[in-house]
């Protein structure tokens, strides 16, 4: 696709469970794709097409949450492409029912302060310091899209119900610190659309609804049940939004929050 034809794009989270789909659709597409995790090698040849997009990707072990580390590997990449067209700024730290957390140390009553600020630092310094640090680089030819993954709970509260097993007994609870740090990320991406608006830079954010992975079938069918489609997304319907955000054919769009959830925040 012309659309993404050589764009180079800044990915951070990039072999996750949404970093793996989504690197393998990019560089299909064309685009040079530049991948930064804390993960090992190992994960990054275990992208789906690896040895078909290999000349594409280029994985650089970093943690985006440690300025020094973000400042050591952009002269690397710089190699790669002088000029960075879109960042895509994915890592997040999740507590997600398919690791089955505790559930009584997730309720807010008790749930510890250390695990606050690590959501904290991990869902918003690394959104603070990748836009900053690729955002100079983006002024320097005026142009340049950064889209931010925030999620449906920055804009409505977790409804604990869906978490509640047959035996009307909570298998789970939503902690506080994700639904906060993504609120933030939808009021930082405002915040940085207006900042930068007269750079050329654009900045939006894309809030998916929760996305199916083998979890409990109680969950899945309490989830799917809230949404108009009825079932969870899959990593696939981010694709054509974030190919949307990373063309130019949406150069008029910014400060936008565009959901894809199936309908979930809709009642």
């Amino acid at each position: 696709m012309k659309d993404l034809k050589n764009k180079t794009i800044v990915l951070t989270g990039a072999l996750g469970l949404i970093g793996k789909k989504l690197t393998n659709y990019l560089a299909i597409n064309n685009a040079r794709v530049i991948l930064l995790d804390i993960k090992s090698l190992n994960e990054f040849r275990k992208i789906k097409e690896f040895k078909l997009i290999k000349n594409r990707i280029f994985y650089f072990k970093c943690d985006v949450t440690k300025l020094e580390s973000l400042k050591k590997v952009l002269p690397k990449m710089l190699k790669i492409s002088k000029k960075i067209d879109v960042l895509i700024n994915n890592a997040a730290l999740n507590d997600s029912l398919e690791r089955r957390p505790n559930p009584s140390l997730s309720k807010f009553e008790n749930f510890p302060v250390k695990y606050w600020n690590q959501s904290i630092k991990i869902n918003l310094n690394s959104l603070f310091l990748c836009s900053q640090v690729f955002g100079k680089e983006m002024i320097k030819y005026k142009q340049g899209s950064i889209i931010n993954i925030a999620s449906t709970y920055g804009i409505v509260g977790p409804d604990q119900k869906i978490y509640i097993d047959k035996n009307s007994k909570n298998i789970f609870f939503k902690n506080p610190a994700y639904p906060t740090s993504k609120g933030a990320v939808i009021s930082f991406t405002k915040y940085l659309a207006a900042y930068w608006g007269n750079k050329g830079i654009r900045v939006n954010s894309i809030s998916p609804g929760g996305i199916e992975n083998n979890q409990q079938k109680i969950f899945i069918k309490n989830y799917s049940s809230k949404t108009l489609l009825g079932r969870m997304a899959k990593v696939e319907d981010l694709f054509g939004t974030i190919k949307l955000l990373s063309s130019n054919e949406s150069s008029y769009i910014t400060g936008s929050n565009i959901v894809v959830d199936g309908g979930w925040t809709t009642i």
